[in-house]
């Protein structure tokens, strides 16, 4: 990695080292192969899309696991954006801060070029979804087009992840104890979810500190889960019915067709669902600005740690 200039950042304002930061980011891209996380993401887009995308966005069940595991996907590729960054690069760093180089230029130059990364990275993983036909909700709460809809939420999602692994590579020192800290984020972020994994009643305040949590709520919101059937009574009544006797020859499985033939499958489905209903995935429009103005506060909150950090960097002596 090319180091900046000494003179050209003592002689230039914060704008400007902002300027040439962003000029190094996007070199660093093009010629040393950052540019591979944006495959990466599509395969991992494309595997997940495959196993669980059929249901996502078509009843509870589908949809719970299905945004469940595309907000992994999305948490997954921020923090791998940005987890070695700096603690990489901890060294120039140094140097530059003493010749003149501000934190501050220094992360918000890290923060625009992750903002377009993220956004590219939103993108592939939807445009990988619709490919391999995983159905998505047909109306949007605030875009007409829910597609739009769905690719903000993804974009905050993997943003603030990214956000959150810059925090870590500023306050660690070294790529290895960055990549060892990662999984263990990560597995914090799925298991304190509060969407999908039951937890005891005193950790669940923490799951509003989860972008997991946030994430998720506003897939589900935009998906309007409430609205969907629930299908996991039926499909186990279903498999069950052939072997259960009612009498006089006939079987649950009997009953249960005669229902289907009659309408009222989809009748049973909805009054099933009541029960799961969550008021968190209501489908209201303010609900989902919050669940964004939540991931936009973390990505925010991470990147002013990040700086505070940062800004100590003179000191240290390892």
């Amino acid at each position: 990695m090319r180091q900046v200039d000494a003179q050209d950042l003592k002689h230039t304002g914060r704008l400007g080292q902002i300027g040439i930061c962003l000029g190094k980011l996007f070199r660093l891209f093009i010629y040393q192969s950052d540019w591979k996380v944006l495959p990466m993401a599509a395969i991992i887009a494309g595997l997940v899309a495959m196993v669980v995308g059929g249901s996502t966005f078509v009843n509870m069940e589908g949809t719970q696991t299905g945004t469940f595991a595309l907000t992994c996907v999305c948490i997954w590729n921020g923090f791998f954006n940005s987890i070695q960054v700096i603690c990489r690069e901890r060294a120039i760093l140094k140097r530059e801060h003493r010749a003149g180089l501000h934190i501050t230029s220094y992360v918000a130059a890290h923060m625009i070029y992750q903002m377009c990364l993220c956004a590219i990275q939103a993108g592939v993983t939807l445009f990988v979804c619709v490919l391999v036909r995983m159905p998505l909700p047909e109306t949007g709460l605030l875009i007409a087009s829910p597609v739009l809809e769905i690719y903000l939420t993804l974009f905050f999602i993997t943003y603030a992840s990214d956000m959150m692994a810059l925090m870590i590579s500023a306050i660690v020192h070294t790529t290895t104890t960055a990549m060892t800290v990662m999984p263990f984020l990560l597995i914090i972020q799925l298991l304190f979810s509060g969407g999908f994994f039951s937890l005891p009643a005193s950790l669940n305040s923490l799951t509003d500190l989860m972008i997991s949590k946030w994430g998720m709520q506003a897939l589900c919101i935009s998906g309007n889960f409430n609205g969907l059937p629930s299908v996991t009574i039926w499909n186990t009544l279903v498999s069950v019915g052939g072997g259960v006797s009612l009498g006089n020859g006939m079987t649950l499985g009997n009953v249960l067709a005669m229902i289907q033939e009659n309408g009222g499958r989809e009748v049973i489905l909805q009054e099933m669902a009541k029960m799961s209903q969550n008021p968190n995935y209501n489908y209201d429009l303010q609900n989902l600005l919050a669940c964004w103005g939540f991931l936009a506060l973390f990505s925010i909150i991470y990147a002013f740690i990040a700086v505070v950090f940062l800004e100590a960097i003179d000191k240290d002596k390892r």
